[in-house]
């Protein structure tokens, strides 16, 4: 059985070239430390400004919107300059941005931290997915998405563990660790990663340096794809609605403590961690949007299904839902982006994907601060169960009604 299992590893690991498993297990180290402070932001931060729901989410509205911007300009640089040192740099900021979050005490201070977090974040999530495209084959890529997301749950499955006990007793240590994992990432990039962007698209780059709009003209009339963002816009939106606002919603209405509430996300990332790759092998073999569809439905459920639960055990069970759709849409959503972008832009439109999270990101805390302070609590949920029903809904009529996608460009 040993020798089956360490036969299974090594297959694993020569079918990926070694950069990736440096990107792999660099991005482990880096969500240990995010993790153990992130789940817990929003319960930090209404401590310590004392401010209505929809004025503390709103920070993770400004925290998403800068990120929109930052994203923008990722892409051209991406594309034109590589992948590498913009990934360095970054990670890097970014840690130490956790830092600064560490010292805050008012909400303007919040404020700019949180608009330097957000513009710093799709630095390395911008070159990360072109630099995965990059080292691995169409065929494989679905697959290789599945594997980073493994390491970015396995982190997740520890950090909040070990972060909630920590912010119980001091949420500047968690800070620490944050910036800590970010850094340590940064430096392994820079020490042991190769550039990866194609030859052929650096000659080439003279041309969208000429292009109005960073050269996102030709994706903004391109309608499959902006559609489709705008489906996985609608159906992440619940899943950050939970991983927002639930901890604050269910330490204020039901006395859920931090230390008790890691416990959910870690159920979260256990799953990924285990689960994620039978999932993908089972899901790859249907249509890409069908599955979308059923990934953006149990993304809706489980948001919904926290208008139910009255402890513990009833927001372990929704996050178990949601992580459900979590399996599969996310991995299939980014092989699909990848699919629909040309090779000599695909920064841009791996960019314009990774926005999805961040509309979403900027959509959704305000969204369900109003619904919270204007109608109640429980009317976060049911819209979230609505806003991501309308996902599912469209990722099903494009399944039934469009014919199969294939990518753009030999590779």
């Amino acid at each position: 059985m040993i020798q089956t299992l360490r036969s299974r590893m090594h297959a694993t690991y020569i079918k990926y070239p070694r950069q990736f498993w440096l990107m792999f297990f660099g991005l482990l180290i880096s969500r240990i430390g995010s993790s153990m402070i992130w789940p817990f932001m929003m319960i930090y931060v209404s401590e310590k400004v004392n401010l209505p729901l929809t004025a503390v989410a709103g920070l993770l509205s400004i925290n998403a919107i800068s990120g929109i911007f930052s994203s923008f300009l990722a892409g051209p640089i991406v594309d034109r300059l590589g992948r590498k040192w913009i990934m360095v740099v970054g990670l890097g900021l970014h840690g130490l941005t956790f830092l600064a979050l560490g010292q805050a005490t008012t909400y303007p201070q919040f404020v700019v931290l949180m608009i330097l977090a957000g513009g710093l974040s799709p630095l390395y999530m911008v070159g990360s997915d072109a630099m995965l495209a990059d080292l691995v084959p169409v065929e494989k890529r679905t697959d290789a998405y599945a594997m980073l997301r493994l390491s970015a749950n396995a982190g997740i499955a520890i950090g909040p563990m070990i972060g909630g006990m920590i912010a119980a007793t001091s949420y500047n240590l968690a800070f620490y660790m944050a910036a800590l994992g970010l850094t340590s990432y940064s430096l392994l990039m820079a020490f042991f990663a190769k550039e990866t962007l194609p030859q052929h698209t650096a000659l080439v780059s003279e041309v969208p340096r000429r292009e109005p709009f960073g050269g996102y003209q030709d994706i903004v009339r391109d309608r499959r794809f902006l559609t489709f963002l705008l489906l996985v816009t609608l159906g992440i939106l619940p899943g950050v609605l939970m991983w927002t606002l639930m901890p604050v919603y269910a330490k204020q209405n039901y006395g859920i403590p931090e230390s008790l509430y890691g416990l959910i996300p870690t159920t979260n990332a256990l799953m990924v961690v285990f689960l994620q790759l039978p999932v993908t092998s089972q899901t790859k073999r249907y249509r890409n949007r069908l599955m979308m569809a059923l990934g953006a439905a149990f993304y809706a459920l489980g948001a919904g299904s926290v208008a139910l639960a009255s402890g513990f055990f009833g927001f372990w069970v929704a996050m178990v839902v949601m992580s459900f759709g979590e399996l599969v849409l996310v991995p299939t959503s980014s092989s699909y982006a990848s699919i629909l972008a040309p090779v000599d832009k695909r920064g841009r439109y791996m960019s314009l994907y990774g926005l999805t999270w961040s509309v979403a990101m900027g959509i959704g805390p305000i969204f369900g601060g109003m619904l919270n302070d204007q109608i109640g609590p429980w009317a976060i949920w049911v819209g979230a169960l609505a806003v991501g029903l309308v996902g599912a809904g469209g990722f099903l009529w494009q399944a039934m009604s469009q014919t199969p996608v294939q990518p753009q460009t030999a590779e």
